[in-house]
C-alpha cells in the first residue's frame, strides 16, 4: 500500500529537526450542507532545519521517528519574505501615544 502524502502549512519550527504542519481538509457538513474546514497538525521530521513558519511544505508518512514524529517532510516551497523596517512599528507607536496625548488634551480643553 502507498504511503499517504499530505499538504500543509508549517505553523512551528522551534523545536530541533522537527517542524509542525497544520494540514486543513474541507467538506460538505452532512445535515446543513455547509462547506466546513478543519485542520490537524502533524509532527514531522525535517533532517536540514530547511523550512520555517508559513512554509508550504507536503510530508509522508513514516515508522515512528519519536514519540510524536510519524512523518517526514518529503519538499515544499519557502514563502516569500517581506522585510518591513523596524523603524515602521516605532512610529506606528509613536503617532498612537501622539494621538492619545492631544484626545487628552482636547478633553482638558472641554473641562477648562
Amino acid at each position: 500500500m502507498p504511503k499517504r502524502t499530505l499538504q500543509g502549512v508549517v505553523v512551528s519550527d522551534k523545536q530541533d529537526k522537527t517542524v509542525i504542519v497544520r494540514v486543513e481538509r474541507r467538506f460538505t457538513h452532512p445535515v446543513m450542507k455547509k462547506t466546513v474546514r478543519r485542520s490537524n497538525k502533524f509532527h514531522a521530521h525535517d533532517e536540514k532545519n530547511e523550512f520555517s513558519v508559513g512554509d508550504l511544505v507536503w510530508i509522508e508518512e513514516h515508522s515512528p521517528i519519536s514519540r510524536l514524529k510519524r512523518w517526514t517532510v518529503i519538499r515544499g516551497e519557502k514563502r516569500q519574505r517581506t522585510e518591513a523596517p523596524i523603524e515602521a512599528e516605532s512610529e506606528k507607536r509613536s503617532r498612537k501615544s501622539r494621538s492619545a496625548d492631544k484626545s487628552g488634551d482636547a478633553a482638558a480643553a472641554k473641562a477648562n
